[in-house]
């Protein structure tokens, strides 16, 4: 790759392998709109394009010494002003010591005026050798007239009769005015530096799809662009603001940007609403889908749409978004070795979402935690106790331990076991055990309900009890039948034995 430098010399510049008969044809045009350069440079080949990126560099390059005289320009004028201001100083303090009949302060402040002509002479002799600067210099004389002249020509219009004011470089008030002139000039080309700009980027980006080499183009642009404003001076940095603000390339064109940035993301943000709409319409009447995937689905989609619309918008801003996708890679590898465990988390949520061990509203023990799921992220799944408790769990907890969902199932039975004593009618103890249970509504007839004498434990005779229901009348019917066991039981004189030990007392006689 040829070094800037060399670029910037040679008259025309071509790769290793490139013949020396290849100039350029795009750059015959600065104002060539971009759109049109675009297509031009298309099917360029990369020694072409080379001999193109040098051509756009040599016309920003002349357009940025066009500035940087103008700049030196303003630096000259605005010290001539200084100058001029300090000899009318000097001048008052001579009327002054007239005044008051001081002989010596008038020699005095007339040798400081003198000297400072003299000073002034030859520094205006200095600066009229500066070819570049005086060229800056009539540019913003000649503006300041055609103003001067546009200005006449609308009081005419108005029927204002008035003469153009004669442009002086002589008095202060005349230098003040060119160097405004001049601060308006350098807004202009400043504008066309940004045009250049604009089409040297064009044909940058082309010659780096086709493999060429391109830093070198990119720090010299990133080294030119921007603007220096001179805080020092009050008048010449409302004159730069305004001056960039009104302008097309300036102020204008980043509102236009602003605009577009801000009508992308607005639009973005509805269309994510109706893609999320869209989605959950599409997978609401599929089973296979649980809600927690659809909902995970509908927020992927609206997201999606977002980033995209973001990513539009930043183009729209004229952000460049290589460098940007760049620093999201490698942002994306520091955080992924950074959050290890929440990666851990999001990948079990993953899993969980495909394989749909549980949905909202069902009611699971997972981690030691038993509660009805109320939502569920990437990283972690919300769990409401019964007793209102909210229970955040990691989804890495809830993946790598057992899952027992207790209704995410059609159909549960209730283990039941009640105890009568030794002494008791068994056969009526099982009969009165299957008429509560076929009594209750809400036991479900198929399957069938089980009432089994099951043991002969230590102090009592065990029947199991064990009706059908759905997982939502689990604790009615548990309730239901173990007050009714106790109130017939009662009533039928069966005894419910409870734990008891049995004491022998033995005396032993004297002897």
């Amino acid at each position: 790759m040829w070094s800037l430098s060399a670029l910037l010399i040679a008259p025309v510049v071509f790769a290793a392998d490139c013949p020396s008969s290849i100039k350029s044809v795009t750059a015959k045009d600065a104002n060539i709109a971009v759109e049109i350069l675009a297509f031009r440079v298309k099917p360029l080949t990369k020694c072409e394009l080379e001999v193109e990126a040098h051509a756009w560099l040599i016309l920003l390059k002349n357009k940025i010494t066009e500035i940087s005289n103008a700049e030196v320009a303003v630096i000259y004028k605005k010290d001539e002003i200084k100058k001029v201001a300090i000899v009318e100083d000097k001048l008052e303090d001579i009327k002054d010591a007239k005044k008051d009949a001081d002989t010596d302060e008038v020699k005095k402040a007339a040798l400081e005026v003198k000297q400072a002509l003299k000073d002034e002479k030859k520094a205006e002799k200095k600066r009229s050798q500066d070819k570049s600067v005086q060229d800056a210099l009539k540019a913003a004389t000649r503006k300041l007239k055609d103003e001067a002249k546009e200005e006449a020509k609308e009081e005419v219009k108005s029927e204002v009769k008035s003469k153009p004011a004669a442009v002086s470089d002589k008095t202060e008030e005349g230098k003040k005015q060119i160097k405004t002139a001049l601060l308006k000039h350098i807004t202009d080309l400043r504008a066309e530096r940004t045009t250049l700009i604009d089409r040297f980027n064009t044909v940058l980006s082309e010659l780096k799809k086709k493999g060429g080499e391109t830093e070198e183009f990119d720090t010299y642009i990133k080294a030119v662009s921007g603007i220096k404003v001179d805080v020092t001076d009050a008048s010449a940095t409302w004159t730069t603001i305004s001056g960039w603000l009104l302008s097309e390339e300036g102020g204008f064109r980043w509102a236009i940007n602003f605009i577009k940035f801000t009508v992308t993301i607005i639009i973005f943000y509805l269309l994510s609403i109706l893609a999320g709409k869209a989605t959950r319409k599409a997978f609401s009447k599929s089973k296979k889908f649980s809600s927690l995937l659809r909902e995970f689905l509908v927020m992927s989609a609206r997201r999606l749409v977002l980033i995209i619309g973001l990513f539009i918008a930043l183009s729209a801003l004229e952000v460049n978004l290589g460098p940007v996708l760049a620093i999201v890679g490698a942002a994306g590898f520091v955080i992924a070795f950074a959050l290890q465990n929440s990666l851990s988390n999001f990948a079990s949520g993953i899993l969980m979402l495909i394989y749909r061990p549980f949905d909202i509203g069902d009611f699971i023990d997972v981690a030691g935690v038993m509660g009805n799921v109320e939502s569920m992220n990437l990283l972690s799944t919300q769990l409401r106790k019964p007793d209102n408790q909210l229970v955040i769990v990691p989804n890495n907890s809830v993946w790598d331990g057992v899952i027992t969902n207790v209704t995410g199932i059609s159909e549960r039975r209730i283990d039941l076991v009640f105890g009568i004593g030794y002494s008791d009618d068994t056969e009526k103890a099982q009969k009165i055990l299957e008429e509560i249970v076929s009594q209750q509504e809400l036991v479900l007839k198929q399957p069938e309900p089980v009432v089994k004498l099951h043991e002969l434990a230590d102090s009592s005779v065990n029947f199991i009890c064990r009706p059908w229901i759905k997982p939502e009348n689990y604790w009615e019917v548990y309730w239901n039948v173990t007050r009714e066991v106790k109130r017939r039981f009662d009533l039928e004189g069966i005894s419910i034995p409870f734990p008891q030990r049995d004491i022998h007392i033995y005396q032993e006689g004297n002897g």
